[in-house]
């Protein structure tokens, strides 16, 4: 079934070498050390390229090459569904014989003889955003995203008084960022309040369409429900978009990410709050590992680049606005 579907994929993928397909949304397109004189060449495969979130991923990754005199690509699929579409990407951008590689796993496992080729041929990898169920990878730069979850499931609870059906809409069950955002939120419940029922969880693979849908559908099935979480920005403006289209009232939503639109709902009174990663951040840091990976530099395996919860108190606190994107 999906498993052969993307062994299928890897095999096509591994045709797609010898062509060596240009990569889109991309800042360069140079390999090993670049055709910019002596600056080396980091091809970056994102989860996405479409939402906010990913765009200042991008900005921040570009942003530090141009201080580390690097250059970059960073491309992504349409919709964070298309696992095959990330393999091809990844395929091609190992055809260019880049410095290094930065990955962020919509497939945690689906990628690993890709990134097997590249430790054989000497690429470091440098995964970001989502780990990945690898060893390959010499760094990880990314929220923590079960103490982030934990501290959206802290706010709702309180919110609820402790008490109440939740939900949760995720983006995947595939990712080290989707399994982590669920587990981390399930986890602090089942722990610390006892009195929240917990519905099983539901995946909208982050399109805003389908996580509405399924979100007026737990509605509709759980006339109690007193809250609903969204593990990523489209799954969050999602919920939100199937609250509003029910015109239900008194649904504490919470989310993850900072895009315009739930920046609006949670100045509107119809989300309640948020985690926000720092995704500028992610980038920047992305380019720094990768940068002292392709030096020879000792580093740690793990780069936190933090996290904030934020709703309509502090919205406007020059530490959470550093870190929101628009």
């Amino acid at each position: 079934m999906r498993r052969t579907r993307l062994s299928t994929a890897v095999a096509a993928s591994v045709l797609a070498l010898s062509i060596g397909a240009c990569s889109s949304g991309s800042t360069a397109s140079s390999g090993g050390t670049g055709g910019s004189g002596d600056k080396p060449y980091i091809a970056i495969v994102s989860k996405g390229f479409q939402h906010q979130f990913w765009q200042a991923v991008k900005k921040g990754a570009e942003q530090e090459a141009a201080k580390q005199g690097a250059t970059i690509t960073f491309e992504g699929p349409a919709t964070e569904k298309e696992v095959e579409a990330q393999i091809t990407m990844l395929t091609n951008a190992l055809a260019k014989k880049p410095a290094a590689l930065g990955f962020a796993a919509l497939d945690s496992k689906a990628a690993e003889s890709l990134l097997q080729q590249a430790k054989s041929q000497n690429i470091p990898v440098i995964a970001f955003d989502s780990g990945v169920d690898s060893q390959v990878p010499v760094a990880t730069a990314s929220t923590d995203n079960k103490k982030a979850a934990a501290e959206a499931a802290k706010h709702l609870s309180e919110m609820l008084g402790g008490k109440g059906t939740v939900a949760i809409v995720a983006h995947d069950q595939t990712s080290k960022s989707g399994t982590d955002r669920r587990d981390g939120f399930m986890e602090w419940m089942k722990a610390n309040a006892p009195g929240i029922t917990m519905l099983p969880t539901q995946y909208g693979d982050g399109d805003q369409a389908k996580s509405a849908d399924i979100t007026k559908s737990i509605i509709q099935s759980n006339p109690d429900i007193a809250g609903i979480y969204g593990t990523n920005e489209g799954s969050a403006i999602g919920v939100v978009k199937g609250v509003q289209e029910l015109g239900k009232t008194g649904i504490k939503v919470v989310g993850f990410d900072s895009g315009k639109a739930q920046i609006d709902a949670i100045n509107s009174g119809v989300e309640a709050g948020a985690i926000t990663q720092n995704p500028i951040g992610i980038g920047e840091e992305l380019v720094k590992s990768a940068m002292k990976a392709i030096k020879g530099q000792t580093q740690d395996k793990v780069i936190d680049t933090g996290y904030y919860w934020y709703d309509k108190t502090n919205i406007t606190d020059p530490k959470i606005t550093a870190v929101l994107y628009q």
